[in-house]
């Protein structure tokens, strides 16, 4: 599993806090092992991502839409590694992405950061930087299954002069082959009443800096994250 970085995958989000991570990683510490990236377990990551200069990409989201595409820079921060990324959420809800490795940002869209856009997407519009996001990521990896979760901590976002930061927040992502709740985390989060969501980091960190995009299908979750967040600085 640790050679297969499940390109071609389904992928289920949850959200919780801090508090309650800590106990589901008491309960399944002996199915899952933490996957080390250079003898770090705790990986930082710096994410750019790049929409229309109307944020069609996002607005996709928003309305629910299907067959959409995600086009970002991520850098590695502790392994100095960066790439080029384009994802496919397809109508079936399997995410595909395909990326290169890249020296760095590129800002300013040269012309081999726009050719693999294009050859990986047909994306041929413009695209603009949107939206900044950092965070630290542990990585679990089944020891029974084809199974890989990320589990990201400390999120901020940034757009122009304006950044978020979330302290209590922890977005929890189960990447399969197929989709299954029968894992040892599936049901762990099942136990808890914790339910998969449909969320976006970009889309989470577009709501909450920008006031020119229409946000209503994120209002609800927005209110749950920062219910999360009000619990943390209680």
């Amino acid at each position: 599993m640790e050679g297969t970085a499940l390109q071609d995958r389904t992928d289920t989000k949850f959200i919780l806090d801090r508090f309650t991570l800590l106990e589901l990683l008491a309960e399944v510490r002996p199915s899952y092992r933490m996957l080390e990236v250079d003898g770090v377990r705790l990986n930082r990551y710096e994410t750019l991502y790049y929409d229309t200069p109307q944020f069609e990409f996002y607005h996709l989201h928003q309305n629910g839409k299907k067959n959409r595409y995600k086009v970002r820079n991520r850098k590695y921060i502790d392994s100095d590694l960066a790439f080029l990324e384009v994802k496919f959420k397809n109508n079936k809800g399997r995410t595909i992405k395909t990326r290169v490795v890249v020296d760095d940002f590129d800002i300013d869209m040269g012309s081999e950061t726009r050719t693999f856009i294009e050859e990986a997407s047909g994306i041929r519009q413009k695209l603009i930087p949107a939206l900044w996001n950092s965070f630290t990521r542990l990585t679990l990896v089944s020891q029974h299954d084809q199974e890989r979760l990320t589990i990201d901590l400390g999120l901020a976002f940034r757009t122009g002069e304006h950044t978020h930061q979330m302290q209590n927040l922890v977005i929890l992502e189960v990447k399969q082959p197929k989709a299954s709740r029968n894992s040892v985390f599936m049901r762990a989060l099942k136990e808890k009443h914790i339910r998969p969501e449909r969320i976006s980091k970009y889309c989470l960190g577009m709501a909450l800096l920008r006031e020119d995009v229409k946000k209503n299908s994120f209002k609800e979750k927005i209110l749950k994250i920062e219910k999360l967040e009000d619990g943390a600085a209680a």
